[in-house]
């Protein structure tokens, strides 16, 4: 009898999970979410939304995409699922200490670990977006890195604290992965 019941309760509540819609309304190949309609908090449409977003960890294997990064693509996701315009997503990312990784050009990336960087694409896709991204020049610059060699769209901050300050003091709000 208790398995019966067990199962008359988890029947509704697999619906329920089954029913959702999973969408990806502005990073299309990356980053898909669920729309859940009866949520009791949504983002509000009418907010202007400024991110920053502090990355310092690689994928764990340079071959694979970094989940990080994919992170970003469901965030933004997140808020346009529920209807946050994506001009009103303003989103900025500092890349810091191992981070720096995923925005090698294909060139630089594959010298360093001698495959592709899996990361381009959905670089693309959320620079296109309207996503920033900005890695450490003092990391770069101890690393002896070429910021000529990064993937296209990338800028140098002086440093990757600095930028995190600042766009905070311009009332953006943090986001750590």
């Amino acid at each position: 009898m208790k398995k019966f019941t067990l199962l008359l309760l988890a029947v509704p509540a697999f619906s329920f999970l089954n029913a959702q819609t999973k969408v990806n309304p502005v990073i299309n190949s990356y980053g898909t979410v669920f729309q859940i309609p009866g949520a009791d908090h949504k983002p509000d449409p009418s907010i202007k939304y400024k991110i920053i977003v502090e990355l310092t960890e690689n994928a764990a294997k340079p071959d694979t995409l970094n989940e990080y990064l994919e992170a970003l693509a469901t965030l933004m996701n997140l808020h346009a699922a529920e209807g946050v315009a994506k001009e009103n997503i303003q989103m900025v990312v500092i890349l810091r200490k191992m981070a720096t990784y995923a925005v090698f050009g294909n060139e630089l990336y594959k010298e360093k670990f001698k495959c592709d960087n899996p990361n381009l694409q959905l670089l693309k896709e959320l620079s296109d977006a309207g996503v920033e991204f900005y890695v450490c020049g003092q990391t770069m610059l101890k690393r002896n890195i070429d910021t000529k060699k990064l993937a296209p769209g990338t800028k140098v901050a002086s440093a990757g604290l600095t930028a995190i300050t600042t766009y905070q003091l311009k009332g953006y709000t943090m986001v750590k992965f």
